[in-house]
Order: C-alpha cells, then structure tokens, then sequence
C-alpha cells in the first residue's frame, strides 16, 4: 500500500485528469435547446471521485502498461452514465433529494420536468461518446474488442443491469425487501457499472477470456461492498462530508443492508468483500499498486 499523502496526491492529479477529459467531451450550450445542454454538463461538471473512470483505466494498464487511446471515450461515457443514474436518483419520484455533492440536485436547480430530460439526454450522450473510440482503432483487431466493449456498456447499463436492478429497488420501495433481492438490486443498480468499468477495461487492454472473468468476479465483490458502505455511510456520516443528505434511506423508509443485518455485521461484510476483492486481483497478470489503492479506498471511503 502506498502512504496516504502520496495516495491522495495521486489521486487528486488522476481524479483532475478526467474531469479534463469530461470536459473536453461535454455538448457545446447552443441552440434551441440550450437549456438541456446546460443541465447535462451541470450534472457532470458537479465534480464527484471520477472512480468508475479511474478503474477502468487502470484495469486496461494492468493488462498493458498503458492507456490505449480507445479507452478515453469509454472512460467518459460511464461517468456520464453514471451522472444520468444520479440526476434520476435524486427526483422527486425517486428519492426526492434536493442536494448532490454539496450542491443543488439537477431538478431542484432545473425543474424535475428538465431533471427527468437531463438524465435520459445524458445516457444517450454517453453511447455517442463512446462511439468515437472507433475512431481511435490503430489494429485491425482494435475494432472488435471496441463492439464488444459497447455491447458490455448497453448490457450492463439496462434491464439486464443498473435499470434492471433500480426497476426491483423501486417497485418494492417502502415495504420490506428480502436479503436475496437486496442483493439482487445491489449487484445489478450500484455494481453493474463498476463491472461494467473493470470489464471494459480488461476488454480493451486485450486480456483473455479467463482474465475478464476474474476481472468480473472481482468487480462484483467492489460494488457490493460500495453499496453497502453507502449504507453504513447513510448512518454514520455527516451530511457536510458526504455532500447529500444523511438519514435518506429512514425518510424513505428504504431496506438496506444495515437495516436487515445491523451495522456492525454490515462493517464486517465490507471488511470481508474488500479481503475476497484483494485475493481476485492477486489472480491476475502485471502489477498495478495503484489500482489496489484505489480498490481499498472505494470500497472503504468515509464520503
């Protein structure tokens, strides 16, 4: 493990690069519809760990040394996806949240009606985004792994992925949710775009077959502890730190994993998943110190 001064330098000058690379990306706000341009990068310029993006760059230098030019659009394109999952998170019929990230939510700054608009404009956006990486093909087999990669972004974006699992989570809001469909829902809503990451990752950087599994397998574990950290995050955090509303789930009276199994047992199954994740990444080629920071420090965040 790296010591936490040069972890956090690290990460601050990573982090800044790819909110350069969103940047660069983001719609110009023109035209008639101007307003919906202006949510969208809104939304993303609000800032966040950039983490998704991170991991799966660093899962594509695991496997080659280096950041092959067709990874920069995926790397923007799941962040923005992942902006649109929290623009619609956040609305009135949702979770009705009114802060994101120490701001304004995007409806409440917006209206719910351009809320709604901004987070589907969003996720379109990202699939046209990471389309260019066609563009950046410099093998002939470059052009597969990119298809496949897309395929891997759509599938894990939708029913079979982060809609799939929010479509359980809302359909049994308010009432008590059994463990096995919790899990469901963890792993499809929060853990399908960190598979989706990792995976895109190891596709593009070339890794075989039995790798992406590993890599799957391994990103599975992330997001599960992710999302349970959310919850102990919602108990034990503070609304300063954390940059939204602590107590959320109570209002909403949500199922979560410290409400079916107590915090301290939910503490120790985030111990457990960070300890199977670590023994994945062992499994695979190369070495990547950083990529295990940041393994560690997502799932044990403390914001």
């Amino acid at each position: 493990m790296s010591d936490k001064e040069t972890l956090k330098q690290e990460l601050k000058k990573r982090t800044e690069e790819i909110d350069r690379l969103l940047e660069e990306r983001l719609p110009e706000e023109a035209g008639h519809q101007k307003t919906i341009l202006e949510a969208m990068n809104y939304s993303v310029r609000a800032g966040g760990k950039r983490l998704r993006p991170m991991l799966m760059q660093e899962v594509c230098r695991l496997f080659t040394g280096t950041v092959l030019d067709t990874v920069p659009p995926f790397m923007a394109a799941i962040e923005m996806i992942h902006t649109s999952s929290l623009v619609h998170d956040d609305l009135p019929c949702m979770d009705d949240d009114m802060m994101r990230r120490g701001k304004a939510s995007t409806w409440a700054e917006f209206g719910e009606d351009i809320g709604v608009l901004a987070g589907d404009a969003l996720m379109m956006y990202a699939f046209e985004t990471a389309s260019a990486a066609f563009e950046a093909c410099a093998e002939p087999g470059d052009a597969a792994a990119v298809g496949r990669a897309m395929g891997i972004l759509a599938r894990k974006t939708g029913v079979f992925g982060m809609i799939g699992g929010q479509t359980v989570d809302v359909e049994l809001a308010g009432g008590p949710i059994p463990r096995d469909k919790l899990d469901f829902i963890y792993r499809l809503k929060t853990g399908a775009l960190i598979e989706a990451s990792m995976l895109i990752g190891a596709v593009l950087g070339g890794a075989a077959q039995e790798d992406c599994k590993i890599v799957e397998t391994l990103a599975a574990k992330i997001g599960m502890a992710f999302q349970i950290q959310d919850d102990i995050l919602d108990v034990t955090g503070r609304e300063e730190v954390i940059g939204k509303p602590v107590n959320s789930d109570e209002k909403n009276a949500k199922t979560t994993y410290v409400t079916l199994e107590g915090l301290d047992k939910a503490r120790e199954y985030v111990q457990t998943l960070s300890e199977e994740a670590i023994g994945e990444l062992n499994k695979l080629p190369g070495n990547n110190e950083f990529l295990e920071d940041l393994i560690h420090l997502l799932i044990n965040r403390q914001k």
